[in-house]
C-alpha cells in the first residue's frame, strides 16, 4: 500500500533535508575534502598528507610567506610522491606573498584548513579560518598563552554559529601502548579504580623527553630558527604538554565531559631552559649565527630555550602530574621517549621507555602492595582475554612482581603513521556533522590547564 504525503508536508520535508545538506555537505564521498595548508611551518603539516585518503582531493592549496619553511614543507610532500612503496599523488597549488591570509580567505578554493606551523599566530589564523566558513585542523598547541585562550572560546562559538569543525591533531591517543593502558584500566578486576592520590604521589603521570637533534621521514629534521623562540613555538608547558594533559584526561575520563572552570585546579607549575650553543644550533637549522630575535634569550653566548616544564593539579579530584624535558639530542638517537603512570586501587599500569626496553614503549601491568600475586594472577588471566580478543596477538609475558604486555609489532606502527588515524576520524566527524559531545569541552579544559600552568609558572623565578 502506498501511503500519499500531503503536499505540503512533501515541501516542509524537502526543506529541512536540505538545510541538513546545506549544515553537512561531507558524504563521505572522493575528492569532496578540498584542503589548504595555510603558513606550514611545523613537519607535522606534511604528516597529515604522508597517506591518501579517497575523501581528500589530491588537489592542495598553499598559501604562506615566502620563506623557507614553505619549501621545506613542499620537499616533505614532494618525498611522499616519489617514494617506491605506496608514494602519494598530490598536487600542490602554492602561493606566497605578504597578503597570504588575505589571498586564501578571499580565494576560499578548499573546504578544510591544516593550520601547523608557528603558533604566535595560529589562534589568529584559526579564528579568520572559521570566520570564513571553513573546517578547520589544526596542529597542536592551538593556544600558547591565556591571552588567547579567550579568543580559542571565541573560536569554538564562531565554529558552531557557521557549522564548521575545529579539531585539533592529537596523535599520542593512536599509540598502543597508550590506547592499552587506557582498556586494561576500565577492566575493574585488574585495575581496581583509579586512585586520587595526593600531589606528592599523583595518581597519574605523564612524562616525555623530546630531542631538538631528531630524524623524521628517515631524514634529519631541519628546524626553523623561529622554532627555539618560545614567543612564537610557545613555552614547553603550553606546548608538548598539551598531548600529556590531553592523554590525562582521554584516559582517566573517556568520553565524559569536563568543565575547566569547576573540574580543573592548577597546584603548581615551573619552567626552565634548555641551553643550546651556537654549534648545536647550526647543525639543526642550518643557521650560522642566531637571529636577532633570539638575542633576548641569549647568556654568554648559549641559548635559554624555556621549553621544559612541570604541571601538578587536580582534575576532578585526582592528582595528575605532567612533566616534559627537551634535549638537545638523545644517546644513541634513541629518539623521544615516554613515562606514564596510572595507579589504581588492585594494580598499577606503568609505561617506560628506556634502555631496558631498547627505547620501545612498553606497558606494564604491577599489582600493588598487599595484592596476593597468585590471586591476581589467576584474575589477570581470566580478565586479559578481554584485550587479546580484541588485539589480536596481545598477550602477558610474567616477570619476578609484574607482568609485561607483550605486543606484535603490527601494532607498533610509530608517531607519523598517527596522524593518518587522526585525520580519519576528522574526515568522520565532518561526515556526521559534529564531534563528539565531549572533545570541545575537553579541548577547552586541556588549553585552560596549559595556559593557566604557564601563566602561574612565570610568576615564579628561575
Amino acid at each position: 500500500m502506498k501511503i500519499k504525503i500531503p503536499f505540503f508536508l512533501l515541501i516542509v520535508m524537502i526543506t529541512i533535508s536540505c538545510t541538513q545538506q546545506t549544515k553537512n555537505n561531507f558524504l563521505g564521498t572522493n575528492d569532496e575534502v578540498k584542503l589548504i595548508t595555510l603558513d606550514p611551518g611545523h613537519f607535522h603539516a606534511a604528516l597529515v598528507q604522508k597517506v591518501m585518503h579517497d575523501q581528500i582531493d589530491p588537489n592542495v592549496f598553499v598559501y604562506a610567506p615566502e620563506s623557507e619553511d614553505v619549501k621545506i614543507h613542499l620537499n616533505l610532500i614532494n618525498s611522499y610522491n616519489a617514494r617506491n612503496e605506496n608514494p602519494t599523488n598530490w598536487n600542490e597549488n602554492v602561493y606566497t606573498g605578504d597578503d597570504f591570509l588575505k589571498k586564501m580567505l578571499d580565494e576560499k578554493k578548499g573546504n578544510v584548513v591544516v593550520i601547523s606551523g608557528n603558533n604566535r599566530k595560529k589562534t589568529e589564523y584559526i579564528m579568520e579560518s572559521i570566520k570564513a566558513g571553513m573546517n578547520v585542523l589544526a596542529d597542536k598547541p592551538m593556544v600558547i598563552d591565556i591571552e588567547n585562550f579567550e579568543l580559542l572560546k571565541n573560536a569554538f562559538k564562531t565554529a558552531e554559529e557557521n557549522n564548521v569543525l575545529l579539531y585539533d591533531i592529537m596523535t599520542e591517543r593512536s599509540e598502543i601502548t597508550t590506547i592499552l593502558q587506557k582498556e586494561i584500566s576500565l577492566i575493574p578486576e585488574i585495575f581496581g579504580s583509579l586512585e586520587y592520590g595526593s600531589e606528592k604521589d599523583p595518581a597519574v603521570i605523564r612524562e616525555s623527553i623530546h630531542n631538538f637533534y631528531k630524524y623524521v621521514s628517515g631524514s634529519v629534521l631541519k628546524r626553523p630558527a623561529w622554532f627555539f623562540d618560545v614567543k612564537q613555538q610557545g613555552e614547553g608547558v603550553a606546548d608538548i604538554t598539551t598531548h600529556l594533559v590531553d592523554l590525562v584526561q582521554w584516559q582517566c575520563f573517556p568520553e565524559k565531559i569536563l568543565d575547566y572552570k569547576n573540574d580543573i585546579q592548577i597546584l603548581s607549575a615551573n619552567r626552565w631552559p634548555t641551553k643550546i650553543t651556537s654549534e648545536q644550533f647550526n647543525t639543526v637549522t642550518g643557521i650560522n649565527d642566531f637571529p636577532e630575535f633570539l638575542k633576548k634569550d641569549l647568556h654568554n653566548d648559549t641559548l635559554h630555550v624555556y621549553c621544559n616544564g612541570e604541571i601538578n593539579y587536580k582534575i576532578k579530584g585526582v592528582h595528575a602530574k605532567v612533566y616534559i624535558v627537551w634535549n638537545y639530542r638523545s644517546p644513541e638517537d634513541a629518539g623521544d621517549a615516554v613515562y606514564a603512570l596510572m595507579r589504581g586501587t588492585k594494580s598499577n599500569l606503568i609505561i617506560l621507555q628506556g634502555k631496558e626496553q631498547n627505547y620501545k614503549p612498553t606497558l606494564y601491568i604491577q599489582p600493588v602492595k598487599g595484592i596476593d600475586i597468585n590471586l591476581f594472577e589467576n584474575v589477570l588471566a581470566e580478565n586479559f582475554k578481554i584485550i587479546s580478543e580484541k588485539y589480536k596477538g596481545v598477550s602477558l609475558k610474567k616477570l619476578d612482581t609484574k607482568w609485561e604486555v607483550e605486543i606484535p609489532s603490527i601494532y607498533d606502527v610509530g608517531h607519523e603513521a598517527h596522524f593518518a588515524d587522526v585525520t580519519s576520524r576528522y574526515l568522520q566527524y565532518l561526515i556526521d556533522g559534529k564531534l563528539p559531545d565531549w572533545e570541545i569541552p575537553n579541548m577547552l579544559a586541556k588549553y585552560y590547564t596549559t595556559t593557566a600552568a604557564l601563566e602561574m609558572a612565570m610568576q615564579n623565578k628561575n
